[in-house]
């Protein structure tokens, strides 16, 4: 690429976390049997009149404020005609010349150099249904997920390369995951992106014919796709060739795009405001509730671990990862006041036994924060050495036991008493004349197989600040 430049620019479709569709009753729960949440109005039927759902529009004014975007107090609903195979009344009901949430932007970081790209709109639409193609020799229909209350976030064409991009979904996903207005299951399809992608001569302002890969539903593909296509888009014109201006699908099997139909511009899709719904006008007031009630975000969240708790720039993005191991991470700080500490027990162990488990929550866990906040506490208060919490804390998680009882059942707690640990130091280095010699005759590294064999004459029991002060000063 070292003639053209890489224009890309993103829409994301994020299905609403509400208990129901976006103008009717019915609900939205993924993988119940195909066909059992529909009505006349999911399906269209003469004489049926939408009702639009309140908790939808509040959902989308979140993600709308949490992405700096201005909140348009009056937006229109308006009819997409296209063939929809997979939606019955043969038009979407979705938004265009005057969308709920206007201008915006998101701030990424990509190899430690930051970027804003900026997000055009963020607008409410239903969903589609769904078309299964593998269980029949026809194409089977299920209208469950039609009508499902979606968000679509356009950006501005100010990403520059898949890795922007990845990043900016990513950095997306997070901010919707924290806000609670999308689970951002991209297997299930509750979030999906389509990205538009062009190429130009390196420094032209005017920007080349786009193409469009639709419904990436993973951030690996999403990034292999772009750079397939901008690949394919320098060949052709290299070869004095024009890009045209396409939908394509992405085959993730075979690696490389399939060419789905033409591109279509805004006015291949006639829309005009819909007729049965009247003009969407959110109050000023209200729109200032909905700001005050929202979370921390992940930005302000990371610059805070960082200021708060002394922790790295590194520690602080792995912790607010995600909103509940985020919460989990304070939680266990406010029962033992150690904040290091703590980021690197969630770092490891409690991330660890997540993956081991595949959950999505360290909530799900049987150990609770305030359990690893006082196993924490016991470590420093000399009640237990670090690598017998380690075992501590796997049977804390087996057994949901306290890890006091953990302790005192397994006989780990650690020894303190200066006259019993001075009786057992004194033992190992009267045992071993020959090591003593050469240590003191400048071969300090013997000082870990002296802390070794104490630790294996006590069981690990052994407190090892205690020893090395003991050990100092018997060996002079």
């Amino acid at each position: 690429m070292l003639e053209y430049e890489i224009v890309i620019g993103l829409e994301v479709h994020a299905q609403l976390s509400t208990k129901t569709k976006l103008f009717c009753g019915c609900t939205t729960p993924f993988g119940d049997p195909p066909n059992t949440h529909g009505c006349p109005v999911c399906l269209g039927l003469p004489g049926s009149l939408p009702v639009l759902n309140r908790a939808a529009v509040e959902m989308a004014v979140r993600a709308g404020l949490a992405l700096g975007c201005e909140i348009n107090n009056k937006s229109i609903f308006a009819r997409k005609n296209y063939f929809y195979p997979d939606l019955t009344k043969n038009y979407q009901i979705s938004q265009y010349e005057l969308p709920v949430c206007g201008p915006g932007k998101l701030p990424i970081v990509v190899d430690g150099e930051e970027f804003t790209i900026g997000v055009t709109r963020v607008h409410l639409e239903e969903d589609a249904g769904k078309l299964i193609h593998d269980l029949d020799p026809d194409s089977l229909f299920d209208v469950n997920r039609s009508g499902s209350p979606l968000i679509e976030i356009v950006s501005e064409p100010d990403m520059r390369s898949p890795a922007q991009a990845h990043a900016y979904l990513a950095a997306l996903k997070q901010i919707l995951e924290y806000l609670g207005v999308c689970d951002c299951n991209m297997e299930e399809g509750s979030l999906r992106c389509d990205g538009n992608i062009s190429l130009r001569p390196k420094g032209q302002q005017k920007f080349g014919t786009k193409t469009e890969i639709k419904n990436m539903n993973s951030f690996k593909n999403l990034e292999k796709a772009l750079e397939y296509e901008a690949r394919r888009q320098e060949e052709v014109l290299r070869s004095g060739g024009t890009v045209e201006q396409q939908t394509y699908l992405w085959n993730p099997s075979e690696n490389r795009s399939i060419p789905m139909r033409s591109k279509e511009d805004a006015h291949d899709y006639r829309y005009f405001p819909d007729p049965d719904l009247l003009p969407l006008v959110v109050e000023t007031d209200w729109v200032e509730g909905v700001k005050k009630s929202l979370p921390e975000l992940p930005g302000v969240r990371r610059r805070r671990f960082e200021d708060k708790y002394g922790i790295s720039a590194y520690a602080a993005e792995v912790l607010t990862g995600s909103r509940a191991l985020a919460d989990y991470f304070e939680q266990c700080v406010d029962k033992c006041a150690d904040a290091k500490t703590a980021s690197n027990w969630v770092m490891t162990d409690i991330m660890r036994m997540m993956n081991d488990g595949k959950i999505e929550s360290p909530f799900e866990l049987k150990t609770t924060p305030e359990r690893l906040g006082r196993l924490i506490k016991l470590i420093n208060d000399g009640g237990v050495s670090a690598k017998a919490a380690k075992k501590v804390l796997d049977m804390m998680e087996s057994e949901g036991k306290e890890p006091e009882a953990v302790v005192k059942e397994q006989g780990l707690s650690q020894v303190s008493d200066a006259s019993a640990l001075e009786a057992v130091v004194k033992q190992v280095v009267d045992a071993h004349p020959d090591e003593v010699q050469r240590y003191r005759g400048g071969d300090k590294k013997l000082t870990s197989f002296f802390m070794g064999q104490i630790m294996k004459a006590s069981k690990g029991a052994a407190n090892p600040k205690e020893v090395s002060a003991i050990l100092n000063r018997l060996l002079g």
